[in-house]
């Protein structure tokens, strides 16, 4: 075989090594198809660090799903915060970028998520002795 794809590249986790020895030893050309982020806009596995390797990239985008706006992210019609969580359009919704800003579900995973690192950060701070 002298192509190679590669669906849902986001959930590998030896993408960047198998897509360098691939291409650059192997002679293979790698077509690779993933997200680049999850739905908080947060990296999504390592489709970000291959991008240096190719030849040519493709961002591919949808409609909104509300106004019909090209839709540059992906919203979650529920509240679960998990990254990974595999589902279709009965979970996620592509949205252009407004619509994505005003998403309450996304508003309130973004304030949970940050009340708990400032909670984790919190409990890791020692207190500094003064010296009398």
């Amino acid at each position: 075989m002298d192509v190679i794809g590669i669906d849902e590249a986001q959930f590998f986790d030896d993408l960047y090594d198998f897509c360098c020895k691939a291409a650059d030893h192997d002679g293979k050309t790698v077509v690779v198809a993933g997200l680049d982020g999850d739905y908080l806009r947060r990296r999504f596995g390592s489709v970000l660090d291959i991008v240096p390797l190719a030849d040519s990239v493709t961002k591919l985008t949808a409609r909104c799903e509300i106004c019909g706006k090209r839709a540059f992210f992906t919203s979650r019609k529920t509240e679960d915060t998990e990254t990974e969580l595999v589902a279709g359009s009965d979970v996620y919704k592509p949205v252009c970028r407004q619509h994505y800003v005003d998403s309450p579900v996304v508003i309130e995973a973004a304030r949970v998520i940050l009340e708990s690192r400032k909670v984790q950060s919190d409990a890791h701070v020692e207190p500094i002795p003064l010296a009398c």
